[in-house]
C-alpha cells in the first residue's frame, strides 16, 4: 500500500484531473497513490459529507496496477453515480430498497470508455431514488451535505458527485442529467456541470432514456476537465436513435480556442413568473456585464413560453417512462414493486406512468417535441443564452420531500 504523505495530499487536492494524469505521465507519482490519497480524504471528509455511498477500495487498487498511463486520465481517482451506469463488481440500486442487493454484471459503453481513459473507481457517489428528485436524500443512503454550509441541499440528483469534487475527494464524477441533475448539484456546490446534447455519449446497450432528454457525463472542477472527459467518452454506436454533429477538433481544444465576438442573449426573468433571488440576479447580471465588458454583443430577451405547461408535459412522458423501466425491472426481480420498495412520491410516479394512455403519451412526446423545435427558433440568433440554473439559492436539506404523494406538488 503506497504511504500518504501531507505533501501528496496537498498535490491531490489542488489538482484537477488533468494535472493528476500529468503527474502519472511524468513518473512524478503512481495511480496506486493517487489511489490512497482519494481513500484518505474519503475516510476524512465523507463521515460528515454522506457523499459516498459505496467505498470500492479493493477494486481501485487493483485496477490502479493495470492502468495505461498513457491514457488521458492516467490513474485519476474517479466516482460512478448510483444511478443506471454499470461497472462490473460494483453495487448498482439506482438507491432503490427495490433494488438494493444489486450488483452489476457487466459494464455499460460509457464504463468500457471510462476504463479506456484510464479513471480508477473508488466508490459510488450517493443520489436520489431513481434520480427523481433535486436533493440528494435517499431513504436507502441518507443525505448528503453541501461541503460549503451545513444543513444545506448539494443539489440533485448528482449531489453525492458534487459534493465530492467540491470537497476534493475527487477531482471529477460521473453524473447525468434529465431536468437538471447534473447543472443543479453543479450550481449548489460551485463546480463545473455540462448537460450533453442528445446522443453526444452512447446510453449502449440500453437504447434510450426519456426520448433523449437524459444523458450522462460528469461535474469536475474545471472545465478542461469537463471537455477532456468529453473527448473520452462521446461517440455514437450503431443503433444509438441520436448521432449529433461531430465537432471540428477535440473538445479540449475547443475549449482552450479563443471565441470571436459572441452574440450573446439573457434572461432574468423566469417564464413560468417565480420570483428570482437577487442574488442570483446580481451574479447573472454580472457575468453578463463582464461579457459586454470583453466586447461581445449582449441583449435581454424573455422566451415566450408556458413553463407550467411544458413542465407538466414533460412530467407525463417521465412518469411513463419510469412505470415502463419498473415493468422490465419487475421481469428481472421476478416479482412485482410493492410500496414497500419505493419511496412514496416514486409509487405514485409509477402509477400515473401506467394509468397513462398510449394516445396521451404520444402526444406528450410530440408537444415536447414541438417545444423544442420552438425554443431553438426563438433562440436562433444568439450563440450563447443565459440563464440563472436555479432561481432560488440552495435550500435547507428536509425541503424536498419524497414521501409526498402528489406528483405535481413535489
Amino acid at each position: 500500500m503506497a504511504a500518504v504523505t501531507d505533501s501528496l495530499l496537498k498535490t491531490y487536492a489542488e489538482s484537477d484531473a488533468l494535472d493528476l494524469a500529468a503527474l502519472v505521465k511524468r513518473g512524478d507519482v503512481t495511480p496506486a497513490e493517487l489511489v490512497e490519497a482519494a481513500i484518505t480524504l474519503v475516510d476524512r471528509l465523507n463521515p460528515t459529507l454522506n457523499a459516498v455511498i459505496h467505498r470500492l477500495y479493493d477494486m481501485a487498487r487493483a485496477q490502479a496496477q493495470t492502468v495505461d498511463t498513457s491514457a488521458p486520465f492516467a490513474g485519476v481517482p474517479f466516482l460512478l453515480k448510483e444511478l443506471a451506469s454499470s461497472w462490473t463488481g460494483a453495487p448498482n440500486t439506482n438507491s432503490s430498497f427495490y433494488l438494493k442487493d444489486v450488483v452489476a454484471d457487466f459494464d455499460t459503453e460509457v464504463v468500457r470508455r471510462m476504463k479506456a481513459a484510464g479513471l480508477v473507481l473508488v466508490g459510488k457517489s450517493n443520489a436520489p431514488e431513481n434520480g427523481w428528485s433535486i436533493t440528494t436524500e435517499p431513504k436507502l443512503y441518507g443525505a448528503t451535505k453541501n461541503p460549503w454550509k451545513e444543513g444545506i441541499t448539494p443539489g440533485g440528483s448528482s449531489g453525492g458527485a458534487a459534493a465530492a469534487i467540491a470537497s476534493r475527494m475527487v477531482p471529477i464524477a460521473e453524473a447525468s442529467d434529465g431536468a437538471g441533475s447534473i447543472r443543479i448539484p453543479a450550481s449548489c456546490c460551485g463546480i463545473v456541470g455540462l448537460k450533453p446534447s442528445r446522443g453526444r455519449v452512447s446510453l449502449a446497450p440500453f437504447g434510450d432514456y426519456w426520448y433523449g432528454g437524459a444523458y450522462f457525463l460528469c461535474c469536475s472542477r474545471t472545465v478542461r476537465d469537463t471537455a477532456a472527459y468529453l473527448d473520452a467518452v462521446a461517440g455514437a454506436l450503431p443503433g444509438d436513435p441520436y448521432t449529433p454533429p461531430v465537432p471540428d477538433g477535440s473538445w479540449l481544444s475547443l475549449s482552450a480556442r479563443a471565441p470571436t465576438k459572441l452574440r450573446i442573449g439573457f434572461s432574468v426573468t423566469p417564464p413560468n413568473g417565480t420570483a428570482i433571488d437577487p442574488e442570483v440576479k446580481a451574479a447573472v447580471l454580472e457575468t453578463v456585464g463582464t461579457l459586454e465588458r470583453l466586447g461581445h454583443h449582449v441583449e435581454e430577451h424573455d422566451m415566450p413560453l408556458d413553463a407550467d405547461a411544458v413542465w407538466k408535459t414533460y412530467t407525463n412522458m417521465t412518469c411513463v417512462q419510469t412505470a415502463a423501466t419498473f415493468d422490465y425491472l419487475e421481469t428481472v426481480m421476478g416479482r412485482p414493486v410493492t410500496p414497500g420498495d419505493v419511496e412514496a412520491v416514486t409509487f405514485a410516479i409509477i402509477e400515473r406512468g401506467r394509468a397513462t394512455s398510449g394516445t396521451r403519451h404520444i402526444s406528450d412526446v410530440e408537444q415536447l417535441r414541438q417545444v423544442g423545435r420552438d425554443i431553438v427558433g426563438d433562440l436562433g440568433a444568439y450563440d450563447v443564452f443565459i440563464t440563472p440554473t436555479l432561481t432560488q439559492l440552495p435550500r435547507p436539506l428536509g425541503y424536498y420531500d419524497m414521501s409526498e404523494t402528489d406528483i405535481d406538488r413535489y
